[in-house]
């Protein structure tokens, strides 16, 4: 294992012990998260994305595979299973991501999955019906920019 698969490893074991301070201790301060939800976090943000996600992840289980890394880019496997608060609705969620490093850290992180497929699970009809639209995956990037900016205001 090298040292940018070990980084990535670190990160999700972190992850699965819902300890964020691990997770975050990953990241250099110039790094930029994104998935299709989240779009374009800083540092700070990605930082604060996480511990919120941890803290409020009552029930949240997490598993990774295929952890690849050399020293420029990195990808890994992972699924996560949780009930989604808004609607009390079990999410399995399975997630490409992709990532750059820089010094021993994460600089870029992308997270890729299926938006429908989420919000079909996460929404139920709702997201069943409308979960291709983009009205609908730019009002849940709207909510989740509302929650993590007061969850930032609040720390």
């Amino acid at each position: 294992m090298n040292a940018n698969e070990a980084l990535i490893t670190h990160f999700y074991e972190c992850f699965q012990k819902k300890d964020y301070k691990g997770m975050q201790s990953c990241y250099a301060n110039n790094a930029i998260f994104n998935d299709a939800v989240f779009r374009n976090l800083n540092a700070e943000q990605v930082n604060a994305m996480w511990e919120m996600l941890c803290k409020k992840g009552k029930d949240l289980k997490l598993e990774f595979s295929n952890v690849k890394a050399n020293e420029n880019k990195g990808s890994v496997d992972w699924v996560a299973s949780y009930t989604f608060s808004s609607t009390g609705k079990k999410v399995i969620n399975r997630i490409k991501a992709e990532f750059e490093f820089s010094k021993g850290k994460i600089v870029k992180h992308t997270d890729n999955f299926s938006f429908y497929k989420w919000s079909s699970q996460a929404l139920g009809l709702p997201g069943q019906l409308l979960g291709w639209t983009m009205f609908l995956k730019q009002k849940i990037r709207h909510k989740a920019a509302n929650n993590l900016q007061a969850f930032m205001k609040k720390k």
